[in-house]
């Protein structure tokens, strides 16, 4: 990878900031914004409908790209507004019936736990959550035993908490659930973009994933894989727009074949667009450059922490590119004021975010930091040494 060039892409680094929040919303390359402002300006002299006809062609490359990027096809993509709207939609597609049972994670993201809580309440839908071995990598014998006492509905596993950099075994787990053919969701919003996914290896039925994050794409973008195998058995959302399915009478509708029945219709075209062209850039880059890159990246500056003396919370024989850390005694706002003042830019996670993981370590929140492919080992260096200062 030449840095110098993906450096020169970017023009929010032009302040001599040290962009450090990947894992929250990234710094976008400048054909990502400028495709979005040209379409944008479409918009405004031919009116949307026309904007669309005119680049229906490369509208269409979404689905292409995005299959190169996860290894699937094309058939199976369908463009979300968001992580959790893809997320939703793959819930909502699965006929939950009382007494029903869920298996996901301690570790899994908080509007997940929140919406099985909220299926458990509404729908007596039952939730259990595998344990952790001691080294905190998922218990995958606790797993299979869960499957085989309650024959879940669903397995549902986010691929990286966003409250930590552990990376979650997803290919062992999917093995599992293809084993006792149970529906197997992904929760890849963290991956996707830093790391590769290839949904063949994972064997999972739904994969979700935003454009915001490491895929370093707009707001409002996101996607949502399909398997060949529910697709063929008809698996939709459970509201349905003409995006979906035919009018073919009165009281009945045709599914459409592909992953496009999980669209709504109206979205917005030039933030598809933008991500379009997030997606051909990392895959350009190439997810394998990307991921040794992001590894040893996230390793020095992990390294680095401890040789400072702070307390790192990233546990797992596994980490990514999340990194997060506080002080000895469990301080977080010098740490924030001291990277404030110096133009890093970071996020805080507090225990309200994360509750099973942080009540474990016994902790009220963590600064993280999240490097990606575009950061530079001296950039680490320089944020290692200011924090070194506190």
């Amino acid at each position: 990878m030449d840095i110098n060039k993906l450096r020169a892409d970017i023009r929010g680094l032009e302040d001599g900031k040290i962009f450090l929040n990947n894992a929250g919303s990234s710094l976008m390359p400048k054909i990502v914004v400028d495709s979005m402002t040209e379409y944008s300006h479409q918009e405004e002299l031919y009116g949307g409908y026309e904007a669309a006809h005119i680049n229906a062609h490369m509208l269409e490359q979404f689905y292409d790209e995005t299959a190169k990027l996860i290894n699937c096809k094309s058939s199976n993509i369908a463009f979300a507004t968001s992580a959790t709207d893809a997320y939703a939609k793959a819930l909502s597609s699965i006929i939950f019936k009382e007494g029903d049972c869920i298996i996901t994670t301690a570790d899994d993201y908080i509007s997940n736990q929140i919406v099985f809580i909220s299926l458990q309440k509404n729908l007596k839908v039952k939730v259990f959550r595998t344990k952790n071995l001691p080294d905190n990598e998922l218990d995958l014998e606790d797993m299979e035993n869960l499957i085989r006492e309650h024959h879940p509905k669903l397995v549902a596993v986010t691929h990286i908490p966003t409250n930590s950099g552990l990376i979650q075994d997803v290919e062992a787990v999917g093995k599992i659930c293809r084993q006792y053919d149970i529906l197997y969701l992904v929760d890849a919003c963290q991956s996707v973009g830093q790391m590769v996914v290839d949904v063949q290896k994972i064997g999972c039925d739904f994969l979700t994933a935003t454009g915001r994050k490491f895929m370093r794409g707009p707001r409002g973008t996101g996607f949502l894989y399909v398997s060949d195998r529910l697709l063929e058995q008809s698996y939709a959302p459970l509201l349905l727009d003409m995006r979906g399915a035919h009018w073919s009478e009165y009281d009945d509708y045709e599914l459409f074949q592909t992953a496009k029945r999980f669209e709504h219709w109206e979205i917005s075209y030039a933030s598809l667009l933008g991500f379009i062209e997030a997606v051909k850039y990392a895959n350009a880059v190439g997810m394998k450059n990307i991921e040794e890159y992001n590894r040893k990246l996230s390793e020095k500056l992990r390294a680095d922490l401890q040789d400072n003396g702070f307390q790192t919370w990233d546990i797992g024989n596994h980490l990514s590119s999340i990194v997060t850390f506080c002080s000895q005694d469990g301080d977080l706002e010098n740490i924030q004021k001291v990277l404030k003042k110096n133009n890093v830019f970071f996020s805080v996670t507090y225990k309200n975010s994360a509750l099973i993981d942080f009540t474990k370590k016994n902790i009220d929140g963590i600064v993280r930091l999240s490097p990606h492919y575009y950061n530079t080992s001296k950039e680490v260096e320089t944020v290692s040494g200011i924090l070194k200062s506190i």
